[in-house]
């Protein structure tokens, strides 16, 4: 400490190490660095381990025979089993190569100019990029996040992410994205507390799933039908990750938002198609609306125990049976289970409605569309547990076209035309979290955005094509039962013509002007008295 008038300045003592000391801290941290790494990458060092001692003891010919026999293997088990193999083999060969000369080398440019980078104490930090797991179509990076960082921040900016690192879509989940597996046998103890590690809650992790090829640009072929459905996971679509995406009908209501020719013909009969195995056993009842006069589900007549397409009264008249069907089934299932059970004697009843905002928002009929939302309020708010199930699609998912869209847990969004549109059919905050609905290319049709069972980060994927021949093979395979009660009644009534309604008479108007102001015109017109 030195004095100079009143300015005093104070200097830390300085601690001077001999450079023997400084030396062998330095061999220490690089041992222990090298250490740990070893630790990290047991199977690389296996390899290289195992490379050295077969080199020394045979020459060359000990490298290149394992290495020839590991490809043999290698191919022949791509052949038998090529999900395993991605799995074990090149997944992980993969997704290292491409952590170490794909991400590594673009990190810091990319995390800097997507916004995710900080500052603290005059320094740069940046979030740490643990790992990379790949697919035949993915890449999976397990990102640490920087101390104070939330996974919305990087949802905002998974656009900037996916083109950042040369791709067109990514996601962003705050959770990991694929379920820990189903564990038997011998080693199923040892397996299970592995899995309880590696999917273990870790809040201060975000993984960043980059789509590298778009399995998706694919159509894809039509689903086998099977002869029971199962109700919990009917395969519709296939996901980015070439599985299959399966939907929970069972005690849910499904609303399906998208534009003109985005594909919502696809989402409906692939769903009709998985349940053509109930349908012509009896376990499952479609009841289909369709407005627009049959154009898209009457080629399927077959398959439905009520169709109305032409009558609007006729589509109120089933809406009602439908809420009748509710109220009976209420009466009698309650307090003995909370949700409905399908079988034979008690199936399932399942109300398609395409574009139904032709019933809620465009019919001109007022009353009319006063009853048809009073028995779609009644469905949607009741009817779930007890079977009675609704489908819905629509173009317009506005509040003033279908004000009782919050009523529908399950939601699918298709191609949009606005943006603010997403989060309408989806929730609010799900185009922040990856779905860009309003985005999607000409050749999307079919392609859309579903909520997965327990992750709230959207997935992106592609329905089902089902052509009209399918269609007709369909409906020519799996007809309904042919019960004159439950089908024929209906379709005599839909061959009717719409009813012509007479016009109400119009009310008398009273006048636009106060008797005590009449009074006084009277007057004036007939010489001051009143007539």
């Amino acid at each position: 400490m030195t004095t100079a008038g009143d300015l005093m300045v104070i200097r830390p003592r300085r601690l001077e190490l001999p450079v023997w000391l400084i030396a062998f801290g330095l061999v220490l941290r690089w041992l222990w660095r090298g250490l740990w790494w070893c630790l990290r990458h047991p199977v690389a060092v296996g390899l290289v381990v195992a490379g050295v001692t077969l080199y020394r003891e045979f020459g060359r010919s000990g490298v290149i025979v394992p290495v020839v026999l590991a490809a043999a293997v290698s191919a022949l088990w791509r052949w038998r089993h090529e999900s395993s193999w991605w799995t074990w083999c090149a997944g992980p060969i993969l997704g290292r190569f491409r952590q170490l000369f794909v991400y590594r080398r673009a990190w810091r440019e990319a995390m800097t100019l997507c916004g995710l980078a900080k500052v603290y104490d005059h320094r740069t930090v940046l979030p740490e990029l643990l790992r990379v797991r790949s697919d035949q179509a993915l890449d999976v990076l397990t990102i640490r996040m920087v101390r104070g960082q939330t996974p919305e921040e990087f949802q905002k900016a998974t656009a900037n992410l996916a083109y950042a690192f040369g791709r067109r879509h990514a996601r962003v989940y705050s959770e990991r994205p694929d379920d820990p597996p189903i564990r038997s046998g011998y080693w199923a103890l040892v397996l299970g507390a592995v899995d309880r590690l590696r999917f273990r809650d870790r809040p201060s992790v975000v993984y960043l799933v980059v789509v590298r090829t778009d399995a998706l640009r694919t159509l894809v072929d039509p689903f086998d039908v099977p002869s029971v459905p199962d109700f919990t996971a009917l395969p519709l679509a296939r996901r980015e990750d070439l599985r299959h995406w399966c939907l929970h009908l069972l005690a849910t209501h499904v609303l399906v938002g998208g534009a003109t020719r985005s594909g919502k013909g696809s989402v409906l009969w692939s769903l009709v198609r998985v349940l053509a195995g109930g349908i012509s056993s009896g376990l499952v009842r479609l009841w289909v609306i369709d407005p627009k006069g049959g154009m898209e589900f009457a080629m399927g007549r077959p398959l439905f125990a009520r169709f109305a397409c032409k009558s609007f009264e006729a589509m109120a008249d089933l809406l009602d049976e439908a809420v009748t069907v509710m109220r009976e089934r209420q009466n009698r299932l309650a307090g003995a289970v909370r949700v409905h059970t399908p079988t034979l004697d008690d199936p399932m009843v399942v109300v398609v409605i395409d574009e139904m905002a032709a019933l809620t928002a465009y019919l001109q009929d007022v009353d009319l569309r006063k009853r048809i939302a009073g028995s779609l309020g009644l469905l949607l708010s009741q009817g779930a547990g007890v079977g009675v199930l609704v489908v819905a699609a629509l173009q317009d998912p506005r509040k003033e076209v279908l004000p009782f869209r919050d009523l529908f847990p399950t939601r699918i969004a298709l191609g949009l035309t606005e943006a603010a549109q997403v989060d309408l059919v989806l929730g609010d905050g799900a185009r922040n979290r990856g779905a860009l609905a309003d985005q999607m290319p000409r050749w999307a049709k079919g392609v859309g955005y579903v909520i997965l069972d327990g992750i709230p980060e959207p997935a992106r994927v592609r329905f089902s094509y089902i052509s009209d021949d399918h269609i007709r093979e369909l409906a020519a395979e799996y007809p309904a039962p042919a019960d004159a009660a439950d089908i024929l009644a209906q379709v005599g009534r839909e061959t009717a013509t719409e009813p012509t309604r007479p016009p109400l008479p119009r009310q008398r108007r009273g006048p636009l002007l106060p008797d005590s102001l009449l009074n006084i015109l009277d007057r004036d017109t007939d010489g001051g008295e009143p007539r």
